[in-house]
């Protein structure tokens, strides 16, 4: 390194300093719209590969991948992703009664965005409830341990 800084404080000198974000324990926000049953919307359908024999295959259906796709923008992004077991308080409303109460395609999407991995989720509480006009899903994620770097 050539320039003054450098020379004069070190090599770290010209870098800007690390900022680290502090975790957090609890997180809540609302995603708008009717989450789709992962389970009960799977759609059977045939892959094909060059050179391969076709293969069945269930996929989610379009409604569950649209769900996906704006949830995600919905969600807050952490700057750090919550660790360890996790507790989730999940509402979701729905349009009528028809649906399911499965909260799997929620928990899907916040992969990555609020924790690493669904799995990390060891207590949930999940509730259904019927808004005709707004259907939503309000989302709290917490902390089951501390989330304290030094504690780690």
């Amino acid at each position: 390194m050539t320039d003054l800084a450098s020379e004069l404080l070190g090599p770290s000198a010209s870098r800007p300093p690390l900022l680290r974000a502090h975790p957090v324990a609890t997180v809540s926000f609302t995603i708008r719209g009717e989450p789709a049953s992962k389970a009960n919307s799977r759609q059977l359908v045939t892959l094909r590969k060059k050179g391969e024999e076709p293969r069945p295959a269930s996929i989610k259906s379009k409604k569950a991948r649209a769900y996906e796709h704006n949830a995600q923008y919905q969600i807050p992004r952490l700057p750090i992703l919550m660790i360890g077991p996790l507790r989730a308080t999940i509402r979701i409303w729905y349009t009528s009664e028809l649906p399911d109460l499965d909260e799997s395609i929620i928990l899907d999407v916040m992969q990555g965005r609020i924790f690493r991995n669904d799995r990390q989720v060891r207590e949930k509480h999940v509730f259904h409830g019927i808004d005709r006009s707004n259907p939503r899903a309000h989302v709290t994620i917490e902390a089951m341990t501390a989330q304290q770097e030094s504690l780690l």
